[in-house]
């Protein structure tokens, strides 16, 4: 039978539903009127929530409008210039939804605060301010906003961090005052670089008036040191995506009902890093400057968009804060084994510390920045900061593995249509990284801390090939090589022949220490000695010959040493000492060779050795010319102690 348009007629057969084969899939219509309000349907708002230890704060008597009211006025006061005495007008919210932004004469009820005083250009404006967004909502404004943002293939965040591609230490300043010049580590050999409270203010104000012209600023609300007693509560006020997601993985992220009681933060970072300074500036030597006011307690950034600059300088602010609470603020790995033993590890770039530190029989408390206090160790941040230089998934599969959504990938190079990464181009920077909360490792112990150390292990990477694998390290021993903080590179070929070239950070992060590295030694020495920790030095570098003749110590074999280490067993060895620097080498250690424990055992030439043994402990003397001067303990006997433990020839 034909239907009137002369096609064939469809019959349509009622089924049985038992038959499992015609599915009724109609629903409900949605209750929208218009694709507006579809749209918001989408997305549901967070009810508010309550303190978990049911203790009321001066936040949760309030109403939602009073406690928003509050945080936007907190937030207001932050972005305050100075000389107007005000802070702009801000509302929550992206700038994109023009139903953000209310309107002067109309009665609503959007979250804003206005403030009394407006007497400049920017209270004709509102700022929004995008607060401690999730990744996913930081991932749309990269994308949209921030060019050079992209997903990759694994569903991390590939960024750009502009010109600057690492940190400037050059650049950074703190300002010296009546306090910090009697506190701080100055002079010859420090890090910290002194400018005047004047010069920080007109940064200061350089950089919040170029934040307050923007549409919207991210602002990010979070925590250092997962120790509950000693955190620190920091705001980072940044105009990237990029930063505030940055951020967001480096530091401890609150949980709603911290996040409620929030309050003043006790440190504010200002992150204007697209902005240059003014060279024209008193203390200025570039268009980028990091300044750094521990009397305000805050940070400062402008021309430089390397996120790094924001992370570093949060641990200057803990190595000043933590040793005014008696406790050692440290730039070390650590790890923690089944039976709640806990061991740290120093080291310079090359030396192995992310290697040993990440073993899957252990726990990872942290890889990087640690405090240890009265009641143990504990991790600063929240998250992990890895190189990605030639990564691999049979190298560091751990690594590999935590490249995934929420993860920022900067400077990477990728395929341009499959968006994989390649972890082996330098076209951008050979300091490619990935940033990442530190629970996408999976063996990491949260909440990130552990009982009081067990073990200190000083890595260095002895490309003279004349340090042991290994040495049990005295009190005075341990600190004399830990203010030291060596390590050895290998130079550039001169003429066909490579030259390694000694490197010397005191502390193992000379960077970043605000006080005299003297100090941090004495608490690190009366802390090992209360609690019964172990020193030990392990050398990661060469044997049998120098850099060019000798062979770099297997990985193999220095795994085997660290495990006699953790396991104690290494402690119950039979010792003897060493020529020049007078270290105790065990005669014997399982899974290593005996021969290679003795370095001049492997080395043919023993001239040669000896030669360079001197030469090298002659470069130890010469670095710690630096500390002679500088008295601790009563009587100088400290002092004393320290250089006897040195090479002696």
């Amino acid at each position: 039978m034909a239907a009137r348009n002369g096609l064939p007629k469809i019959h349509t057969v009622s089924l049985k539903k038992q038959d499992g084969i015609c599915h009724d899939d109609s629903a409900p219509t949605v209750k929208a009127q218009t694709i507006d309000e579809l749209h918001s349907l989408q997305k549901k708002k967070s009810a508010p929530t309550t303190p978990i230890d049911g203790t009321l704060s001066s936040f949760a008597s309030l109403s939602e409008d009073e406690r928003q009211k509050q945080q936007l006025q907190s937030i207001s006061a932050s972005l305050a210039s100075l000389t107007r005495e005000t802070g702009p007008r801000v509302v929550k919210g992206d700038p994109a939804r023009k139903a953000d932004t209310p309107k002067a004469a109309s009665h609503d009820i959007h979250h804003h605060f206005t403030p009394t005083i407006n007497v400049s250009d920017s209270s004709l404006k509102f700022t929004h301010v995008l607060y401690n967004l999730s990744p996913a909502e930081l991932y749309e404004q990269a994308i949209k906003y921030e060019r050079g943002s992209f997903i990759t293939s694994s569903g991390a965040l590939a960024t750009l961090s502009g010109a600057k591609t690492g940190r400037a230490p050059r650049d950074k300043r703190v300002v010296k005052d009546a306090t910090t010049e009697k506190e701080l580590w100055w002079g010859k050999g420090s890090p910290n670089i002194e400018m005047d409270e004047q010069t920080f203010l007109v940064n200061r104000e350089r950089a919040v008036d170029y934040l307050n012209s923007l549409d919207k600023v991210f602002v990010n609300d979070q925590f250092l040191n997962w120790d509950p007693q000693n955190r620190v509560k920091v705001r980072i006020v940044s105009a990237r995506a990029y930063h505030s997601l940055f951020m967001h993985n480096m530091c401890i992220r609150p949980t709603p009902e911290e996040l409620e009681n929030f309050g003043t933060p006790d440190f504010t970072i200002y992150n204007a890093g697209q902005f240059p300074c003014n060279r024209y500036t008193h203390y200025m030597t570039s268009s980028t400057s990091i300044d750094l006011n521990l009397g305000r307690m805050e940070m400062v950034i402008l021309g430089t968009q390397y996120a790094g600059e924001m992370k570093k300088g949060l641990f200057s602010v803990m190595h000043y804060l933590m040793p005014k609470r008696q406790i050692l603020s440290l730039h070390s790995g650590s790890n923690m084994g089944k039976d709640g033993d806990v061991a740290l590890f120093f080291g310079l770039s090359g030396t192995g510390k992310t290697t040993l530190s990440t073993d899957h029989n252990r726990y990872l408390i942290g890889d990087d920045e640690h405090c240890w206090s009265d009641t143990g160790v504990s991790n600063i941040e929240g998250g992990c900061y890895a190189k990605c230089i030639d990564l691999s998934r049979e190298k560091e599969p751990d690594i590999w593995n935590a490249i995934k959504f929420g993860t920022v990938l900067e400077n990477v190079v990728f395929e341009e249509h499959s968006r994989e990464v390649d972890y082996s181009d330098k076209s951008v920077t050979e300091n490619t990284r990935a940033s990442y909360p530190i629970e996408y490792i999976p063996n990491a112990k949260i909440p990130c801390f552990g009982p009081h150390p067990k073990n200190v292990i000083l890595l260095s990477c002895d490309a003279f090939g004349v340090l042991p694998p290994v040495s049990k390290l005295n009190l005075a021993q341990t600190m004399y090589h830990f203010i030291s903080g060596y390590t050895a590179l290998v130079a550039g070929t001169v003429e066909g022949v490579k030259e390694p070239t000694a490197t010397f950070s005191a502390c193992f992060g000379a960077a970043f220490i605000m006080l005299h590295p003297t100090k941090y030694a004495a608490m690190l020495a009366e802390k090992m000695q209360k609690h019964g920790a172990t020193g030990w030095l392990v050398n990661t570098g060469w044997s049998g010959g120098s850099y060019g003749s000798g062979n770099r110590i297997k990985l193999p074999y220095t795994r085997k040493i660290i495990d006699a280490i953790h396991s104690g067993s290494l402690l119950k060895a039979n010792y003897k000492k060493t020529e020049v620097f007078g270290l105790d080498i065990p005669m014997e250690i399982e899974g290593v060779p005996s021969q290679i424990l003795d370095p001049v055992n492997t080395w043919a030439d023993k001239k040669g050795f000896k030669d360079t043994l001197l030469k090298l402990g002659g470069l130890f003397k010469n670095n710690f010319e630096t500390f002679t001067n500088y008295k601790i303990g009563e009587d100088n006997k400290l002092t004393e102690e320290i250089l006897a433990a040195g090479p002696n020839f």
